[in-house]
């Protein structure tokens, strides 16, 4: 099947010593000075192959500032940046950090601080987008909070996205979608985890398609669930089809992406240029799948409810 979708990559894993994910060297080093090195060397990779779309946030421990400094510093001028605004990182890169690593906020105060941040990602800077917006933080209702998202949107003629997690993605992003400011539509790009496990927003997500959103999948691979060999009912049927198509597990499941919903964007959420290779294998020309291993494919879906609790069960490596 034809697909249209660009990855990009996503710099979750490239600012902070510790995340959600599975690893595969836990022993590299986590030391700021280490962890900037490679993620300046990552990101120079992946505009090498062809990569134009990046992805950060503040929460990202140091990955916006990365961001920022490599955007500075390289000058590139076709490249498109996003980040959001809502979450603060607080594990103040101490490693095995026993509260959350982050915190919400979705508060007028919080958006004016980060944005003065973030701004610095002008003029490449295309989307930004509240980080995990949910029903329950009010920012959906927050009339002080859309109205400046308004203004920055008018003002500096970019995006304004929002990013979901959790079982009721469906929910938020039906109700952000009738979100007017002014009689205009605020949310223009939908930032949504999609992936083999959790398919549930596939409904939703080509209805914003079919209003030309912008769509980024994030969590293509499940937080690297793909990867669990003990599972009987989903790994044989991923290995199988990476032995068949001569490229890993990490590629299958992006392409799967690509072809099930053709979305704007997906990211790689590689935390080197070894996996960022592996992921980029997604838009090889011969790995196109047939009407039958597409459909095996979204016959693994899982319940949402059951994702997501195991989801929260992660620990942060």
């Amino acid at each position: 099947m034809s697909t249209t979708t660009k990855i990009g990559i996503g710099l979750a894993a490239l600012g902070r010593p510790e995340y959600i994910n599975i690893r595969e060297n836990h022993a590299i080093d986590k030391s700021p000075v280490a962890f900037r090195e490679n993620a300046f060397k990552v990101l120079d990779f992946a505009y090498a192959k062809g990569v134009r779309y990046f992805d950060t946030a503040p929460s990202y421990g140091k990955g916006e500032r990365y961001l920022i400094d490599w955007k500075t510093d390289r000058k590139h001028s076709d490249v498109f940046l996003s980040t959001k605004w809502g979450y603060t990182y607080v594990a103040n890169w101490e490693l095995g950090y026993q509260g959350k690593h982050e915190v919400k906020e979705h508060s007028i105060e919080k958006l004016l601080e980060q944005w003065k941040e973030s701004k610095l990602l002008l003029p490449e800077l295309q989307i930004y987008q509240v980080h995990s917006a949910t029903l329950d933080s009010g920012i959906l209702k927050n009339e002080v909070v859309l109205s400046q998202l308004h203004w920055i949107k008018q003002v500096m003629g970019i995006q304004i996205g929002i990013s979901t997690s959790g079982d009721n993605q469906n929910e938020i992003i039906l109700e952000a979608l009738n979100i007017k400011v002014d009689n205009d539509y605020l949310f223009d790009s939908f930032q949504v985890t999609y992936n083999i496990l959790e398919q549930s927003t596939f409904e939703v997500l080509n209805v914003l398609k079919s209003k030309n959103k912008t769509i980024i999948i994030k969590e293509a691979l499940a937080n690297g669930r793909i990867f669990n060999k003990e599972n009987k009912t989903v790994f044989p049927v991923l290995e199988g089809l990476s032995k068949k198509y001569k490229v890993g597990i990490d590629a299958i499941a992006i392409r799967f992406v690509m072809e099930s919903l053709n979305p704007t964007y997906v990211l790689s959420g590689a935390s080197d240029t070894n996996q960022l290779e592996q992921n980029l294998k997604a838009l090889e020309p011969n790995l196109t799948f047939s009407a039958s291993e597409l459909k095996e494919l979204k016959l693994l879906r899982t319940n949402p409810t059951a994702y997501w609790e195991e989801r929260s069960k992660l620990s942060w490596d």
